[in-house]
């Protein structure tokens, strides 16, 4: 009787664990999944901005080469957006660059989210950090979402410094009427690049 017993109550303590893996093992592999699908569009929103970088970066040097910085605002006004618009497509991001000082308000303001982000960004290079290694994201209303600061290169002074040729100046007012980006030094945060997909 007491070996039967025993028996039984080992059999119960058995059925009660294996119950206890199937149950607990989904709850904990939706971290794990979450998380790896996090490092994923991170990855790839990483390697959108790097292939929009080396598309646009190239085209412009090739421009101030050929025919000054007014080339290159003309490369810029017309390529910049062509590149996002072609990488969205490609992609299934939506691909763009926003600024708190925006060069082209219809399609570089921030929403709400972006601006807060962008003011982070700013803090954060207050504070001693490197623009180069600030990114940001976040899932909101099954959106991931992900920004990336841009600092000014050397290349951008010619168009968005402290001290612009008198050509240049013409042909900002010409391209952008209501230019709010000049007056950046080297390294300072122009903006950033901005890119949402529906969270998978």
């Amino acid at each position: 009787m007491h070996t039967k017993s025993f028996s039984l109550t080992a059999l119960i303590m058995a059925i009660t664990f294996a119950l206890s893996i199937v149950i607990s093992s989904p709850t904990q592999a939706q971290p794990d999944a979450a998380a790896n699908q996090t490092k994923a569009n991170k990855g790839e929103a990483m390697s959108i901005v790097k292939k929009f970088g080396g598309t646009l970066k190239p085209q412009l040097k090739k421009a101030i080469k050929s025919g000054g910085p007014v080339k290159a605002i003309d490369v810029c006004s017309v390529q910049a957006p062509a590149i996002a618009e072609q990488l969205s497509k490609e992609t299934g991001w939506t691909v763009k660059r926003v600024s708190l000082k925006a060069r082209n308000k219809s399609a570089a303001t921030p929403d709400a989210w972006e601006t807060k982000v962008l003011q982070q960004f700013e803090a954060r290079q207050a504070k001693g950090e490197d623009p180069k290694t600030m990114a940001y994201s976040e899932t909101i209303d099954g959106k991931f979402r992900f920004m990336k600061a841009q600092a000014i290169a050397p290349v951008c002074l010619n168009c968005h410094g402290e001290t612009l040729a008198e050509p240049v100046q013409k042909a900002l007012k010409q391209h952008y009427p209501d230019d709010m980006a000049t007056g950046y030094t080297l390294g300072q945060i122009r903006g950033a690049f901005s890119l949402t997909k529906n969270a998978d």
